[in-house]
């Protein structure tokens, strides 16, 4: 796995755990009860986005050093996770 990809991995794990840990311990301003002229009442109170931004980088850090793992060690490879044989069979190492 080269720098590049091995960034991207990482930005890409980061982004799809922010999104899935935003919503957590959400105070919304219907469930305070202050709810601000013009709002809706969905629309958050308390985010701490700062704190939920330090979860994800802790989660991402984990999942990408699993997944780097697992690519350069070869413990999974492409071939693994083709179902219809569409790579066909490869060729024995003759070294």
């Amino acid at each position: 796995m080269g720098i590049t990809s091995a960034i991207v991995l990482y930005l890409v794990l980061w982004f799809v755990t922010f999104l899935t840990v935003i919503p957590f311990r959400l105070k919304t301003q219907g469930d305070v009860g202050e709810i601000v002229y013009g709002t809706q009442s969905g629309a958050p109170h308390e985010h701490g986005l700062r704190k939920k931004a330090k979860i994800t980088t802790a989660i991402a850090a984990v999942l990408w050093a699993i997944l780097f793992y697992i690519v350069t060690t070869g413990l999974i490879t492409v071939r693994d996770i083709d179902m219809f044989d569409t790579m066909g069979t490869q060729a024995a190492d003759t070294r």
